[in-house]
């Protein structure tokens, strides 16, 4: 027992630093972190390239009008939009050719089969951005709605500021559900840990990531890494374009967004599991990072919780050498509370409802099971399903 007290103490020692260390990344953020808003380039009204915008649909029929109707409302002067009807067995097709009778800058591309060896989003994108002629592409995901009508022309306009040759616009997240708010913000943090955004904007870092809910994309980048012909079969087709952008020796940036656009991923916890399930294994692909993965959630998540229940347990037992178990319970309880002070100002940033901290370690739990889906993913002969299509695992 004593030697379980004396490892716990470590662990918990640890496990309050870097919670301690997250607090101080969190104070940085807020004072140095750039948030990209409508205010960005207003003063840029000359530099208007041609935009083209895409969207692959399959199935949306409940939110492909809100899509296509908030981008049509942009300002920016010079843009068109593509919706990639891919197989839809709804009215995805038929709203979105009524919408291209009243607006001549919108373009519907029904897309009929699906070839061998693709990935459904890579065809459907690849199909749609070929009918395309803009300098510039965005790529933007069905389930979103601006929010802005300045999202395209602050997007650009950041993006020529930076010399990027792609930039992702993270999104603001919708979370209106009891487990979306508790789970989404815990599995977004997975991805900070793996992709923080300081480091996948430095040119001299190799950590790459895209989010595809918003990409802006230069056509000539777009072309020489192959387009989405050379990520044909790969789940999550934004991470591994972005991948290629850096590899490529083109400048990749990824930004905040306030008050530009708004996604709901997913709205029950079915869905969540098998969404963040699919993610997790198209982004990590590898055993050594979903393990890396479920053990930090493990030991930041869970473990102070259960070295306090231990604690208190050996302290209320008289068990011997209870001193041990003192030092246990003491610097549990304090990894405990800058675990959940920090979780309230985290929740607080990404716009979660900070009221419902006190649910991290059940959030832990479920982002687990996430990583053990994903996990699952990675035997012989196993396959993702989404969106009605299964791909096989090479």
């Amino acid at each position: 027992m004593t030697a379980l007290s004396v490892v716990l103490s470590v662990l918990c020692g640890f496990t309050l630093a870097v919670w301690l260390s997250r607090h101080a990344m969190i104070f940085l953020e807020k004072r140095q972190g750039f948030i990209l808003t409508q205010e960005y380039g207003k003063c840029q009204a000359d530099q208007q390239p041609h935009i083209s915008v895409v969207v692959a649909a399959k199935d949306e029929e409940a939110v492909i009008r809100t899509c296509v109707s908030s981008m049509l409302e942009q300002n920016y002067p010079n843009f068109d939009l593509t919706v990639a009807n891919d197989r839809s067995g709804d009215r995805t097709g038929q709203i979105v050719a009524e919408l291209a009778k009243e607006d001549s800058r919108l373009r519907l591309v029904n897309i009929q089969t699906l070839p061998e060896g693709w990935c459904g989003k890579s065809n459907a994108m690849q199909q749609a951005i070929a009918q395309t002629r803009g300098e510039w592409i965005c790529m933007i995901d069905a389930d979103c709605r601006q929010t802005s009508p300045r999202s395209l022309s602050s997007a650009i306009a950041y993006a020529q500021d930076q010399k990027a040759d792609m930039l992702s616009v993270l999104p603001t997240l919708e979370m209106k559900g009891f487990w979306e708010n508790i789970v989404q913000p815990v599995c977004g943090g997975i991805m900070i840990i793996w992709f923080n955004p300081a480091r996948v904007n430095s040119d001299r870092r190799k950590e790459a990531y895209a989010n595809g809910a918003f990409m802006l994309i230069r056509r000539g980048a777009y072309q020489a890494v192959g387009t989405h012909e050379a990520i044909k079969d790969r789940i999550n087709e934004d991470m591994h374009l972005a991948r290629r952008i850096k590899q490529a020796g083109l400048r990749l940036r990824v930004v905040r967004n306030d008050g530009l656009y708004v996604t709901r991923m997913y709205t029950s916890l079915r869905q969540i599991v098998r969404g963040w399930g699919r993610i997790f294994f198209g982004t990590f692909g590898s055993f050594r990072r979903i393990v890396i993965s479920l053990a930090v959630l493990t030991v930041m998540g869970l473990m102070p919780y259960v070295s306090l229940a231990l604690a208190g347990a050996a302290l209320a037992a008289g068990v011997a050498a209870a001193s041990f178990w003192h030092v246990t319970l003491v610097l549990a309880g304090l990894a405990v509370l800058a675990q959940l002070t920090v979780i309230y100002r985290f929740y607080g940033l990404v716009g979660a409802r900070q009221r419902l901290f006190w649910s991290y370690p059940i959030g832990c739990a479920v982002g687990m099971v996430c990583l053990g889906v994903s996990l699952s993913k990675l035997r012989k002969g196993a396959a993702i399903t989404w969106r009605g299509t299964s791909y096989a695992k090479k």
